[in-house]
């Protein structure tokens, strides 16, 4: 297995583009490729909960966004698509009621520390930054909040040509994927101290918080299936993807792995 370093762009593009043959990305930006019926397969749900939405003390709730103005990458992107989500979600408009602002996330930090967003989207270290600072507050949990924390927030997918070509490579991946999650759940100190070493985190207590946090042993219990069409359903209703839920799911997933490693790698 090799890895490649993709902290621009997204990691779905990659895949449709044949430029990486598996990667993770958060379900609301596979649901658009899929929706733009470019060549991705999704193959497995890895975790809920990696991501926070936090606000200023006008923001008690997800429904007081209406007319704030929030931070996203830019739209289209998966900090977008998955607000938009949310706001869907409670009632309101994303095309309508939020004044989106597009801003690179290291510059969202600042401007809402300084009081200048209204809420963004965090993803770790930077709640437990912002926490251990007392910089605003958390609106959502997604480790812990409802309907949020019933689905998976990323997921496992493949290149289509990839995945039907070399199954054996696609199952073997996998398996190394689905068991160094197991480990994330089971030896967080482990994990952490390999993520600090390898210099993919640099603070031990934050890496360590976050893995203790997100709930890596979900891969085998949620079905990833109804996370698609919970947020296909979604996005289908304010106009960000054109085509049902059913259709997107049939054409564009293929579980067969998954149930053979769920077998394979029992608790």
């Amino acid at each position: 297995m090799r890895y490649i370093r993709d902290e621009e762009g997204s990691p779905t593009q990659r895949i449709a583009a044949g430029d990486a043959d598996l990667a993770l990305n958060f379900v609301v930006d596979i649901a658009t490729r899929l929706d733009a019926a470019e060549p991705v397969l999704v193959l497995a749900g890895l975790h809920p909960g990696c991501m926070e939405v936090f606000a200023t003390g006008r923001v008690r709730a997800i429904r007081d966004l209406k007319d704030k103005t929030v931070r996203i990458s830019s739209y289209g992107t998966a900090s977008h698509l998955f607000l938009a989500s949310m706001v869907a979600y409670v009632g309101l408009n994303p095309n309508k009621d939020i004044h989106w602002v597009e801003y690179p996330y290291s510059e969202a930090v600042r401007l809402f520390s300084a009081g200048k967003l209204d809420a963004f989207l965090a993803f770790p270290p930077t709640g437990q930054e912002l926490r251990a600072q007392r910089i605003g507050h958390v609106v959502v949990n997604t480790s812990t909040d409802k309907p949020w924390s019933q689905y998976y927030c990323c997921m496992l997918h493949g290149n289509r040509d990839f995945v039907l070509k070399h199954p054996v490579a696609t199952k073997r991946a996998m398996r190394a994927i689905l068991k160094a999650t197991d480990l994330c759940a089971q030896e967080p100190e482990r994990a952490a101290r390999f993520v600090v070493d390898k210099g993919y985190a640099s603070r031990y207590d934050y890496t360590l918080q976050t893995l203790k946090e997100v709930p890596y042993n979900a891969w085998r219990s949620y079905d990833p299936e109804d996370t698609l069409r919970f947020y296909m359903l979604r996005l289908l209703e304010v106009g960000m993807i054109k085509s049902r839920p059913h259709k997107l799911i049939a054409k564009g997933t293929d579980w067969r792995f998954l149930n053979e490693l769920k077998e394979e790698l029992k608790a």
